[in-house]
C-alpha cells in the first residue's frame, strides 16, 4: 500500500508538470491563431479570449490522453534508470504488477476524458460557433479594427479606418468601399463617430468628407463633397449554429443514425479507451537499459501515440463516409493496439531484470 501510494504520487507529480507543459503549448499556438484572425478584421479583438477557452477545452480530451501516456512512461522509465527495478525483480514482482497502480491512477483521468468527449467539448464546439454567429451579425461598424480592411457582405462592402480616439468614440481618416445596383461608390471622411437617435435607431456620421460613384466600364463619375453624411446601421440577425454531429451530446449523438453521427459517435467512444490502453502500454514501453541509450523508448513511444491517433482518425473518418461498418469501427483499431500490448507484458515478463535475461 505504501509503494502504490508513492508511486501514485510520483504519476500524479509527473502529470501536473506535463499538463502545465501542453497547455502552455496548446494555448500559446490557439492563440496565435485567434490574434491572427483577430488582426486580419475576421474576428473581434474582444471576442479572442472567448473563443481561446472554447478551443482549449476543445482539445482537453487529446491533451489528457497524452499527458497520461507521457507521465507513467517517464516515471516508471526513471525507475529503471535510478535501478529501482532492481529492487522491484528482485522481490520476486513481475511487470503485470504495475497494471493495478496504473489503474488506480488512470481510471480517474479517463472518466474525465469519458466526460469531456461527450459533453464539454461537442458543448464548446457549439458554443464556438454559436458565438461566431453572433459575432458577424453585429454592424459593420461594430466589426472595424484601426489599421486593417474588413470586407463585410461577401465583398459587398470594405471599411478601412487609420485611427480611433483615446475615449473609441470617434474614428479618423475613414474609407469606405460600397458596390451596388453594379455602380462602385468610395467614400472618404476626415471623421467618423456612431449616433443614436431617439426611438434607438443607430446612424453612422461622416463629416468633412467626399463621395465617389462610379459605373463599372464606364468614364462617367459623380463627385460630392459633404459637411456631413449619416448612414443607418442595424444589426444582422444571429442565426442558430448548425446542429452538426461534433457539437452534439452524446445522448443526442446515439439518437441518430446518420453515417457522419455513427462516425462522431466511434471517436467519442474510441478517445477514452486509447487513453486507458496508452496507460497500459506505457508499462511495457519505460524499459530502459542503463548501460544503453535512454531515448528509444520515447522515440519508440512517440511513434505509437501518432500511429494509435492517426488510425482512429482513419476509423472515424470511413465510418462517417460509409466506408466501414460501426461495428467493426468501433473496436478494430482499439484491437489491433492490445495486440502489441500483450507482447510486449509477455517479453518483459519476468522476475530477474530483463538485461540479464539477454532481452
Amino acid at each position: 500500500m505504501i509503494f502504490e501510494r508513492a508511486v501514485r504520487r510520483e504519476f500524479a507529480q509527473a502529470a501536473a508538470g506535463i499538463s502545465v507543459a501542453l497547455l502552455a503549448i496548446l494555448a500559446s499556438i490557439l492563440l496565435i491563431r485567434l490574434l491572427k484572425e483577430a488582426v486580419g478584421g475576421r474576428i473581434a479583438p474582444e471576442a479572442v479570449v472567448s473563443l481561446l477557452g472554447f478551443a482549449v477545452l476543445n482539445f482537453m480530451p487529446l491533451t489528457l490522453t497524452l499527458m497520461l501516456f507521457v507521465a507513467i512512461l517517464l516515471s516508471l522509465s526513471r525507475a529503471y534508470r535510478d535501478s529501482e527495478m532492481v529492487v522491484w525483480f528482485s522481490c520476486g514482482q513481475p511487470l503485470t504488477a504495475w497494471i493495478r497502480p496504473v489503474l488506480k491512477f488512470s481510471l480517474p483521468v479517463v472518466a474525465a476524458i469519458a466526460m469531456l468527449s461527450g459533453f464539454l467539448s461537442p458543448w464548446a464546439n457549439y458554443s464556438t460557433a454559436q458565438y461566431r454567429q453572433v459575432m458577424s451579425a453585429r454592424s459593420d461598424v461594430s466589426q472595424i479594427s484601426p489599421g486593417a480592411f474588413r470586407e463585410v457582405k461577401r465583398g459587398q462592402r470594405v471599411f478601412f479606418v487609420e485611427a480611433l480616439a483615446d475615449d473609441a468614440s470617434k474614428v479618423g481618416n475613414v474609407f469606405v468601399a460600397t458596390f451596388q445596383e453594379g455602380k462602385l461608390g468610395v467614400v472618404m471622411s476626415d471623421v467618423a463617430y456612431q449616433q443614436f437617435a431617439e426611438n434607438g435607431d443607430r446612424f453612422l456620421v461622416l463629416e468633412h468628407g467626399r463621395r465617389y460613384e462610379v459605373e463599372p466600364g464606364s468614364p462617367e463619375f459623380k463627385v460630392m463633397e459633404f459637411e456631413r453624411y449619416r448612414v443607418r446601421t442595424e444589426d444582422g440577425e444571429a442565426k442558430p449554429a448548425e446542429q452538426l454531429p461534433n457539437r452534439m451530446p452524446i445522448t443526442e449523438l446515439l439518437a441518430d443514425s446518420s453515417d457522419r453521427a455513427r462516425g462522431e459517435l466511434l471517436w467519442r467512444i474510441g478517445t477514452p479507451i486509447s487513453a486507458l490502453i496508452l496507460a497500459l502500454l506505457a508499462i511495457p514501453l519505460s524499459y530502459v537499459n542503463p548501460r544503453a541509450g535512454r531515448s528509444a523508448n520515447m522515440l519508440i513511444a512517440v511513434l505509437i501515440y501518432a500511429i494509435y491517433s492517426n488510425l482512429l482518425w482513419v476509423c472515424q473518418a470511413w465510418v462517417a463516409q460509409g466506408k466501414l461498418p460501426f461495428w467493426i469501427g468501433v473496436w478494430i483499431v482499439h484491437g489491433a493496439m492490445l495486440i502489441p500490448l500483450v507482447a510486449m507484458f509477455y517479453r518483459r515478463q519476468a522476475v530477474r531484470m530483463p538485461w540479464q535475461r539477454g532481452s
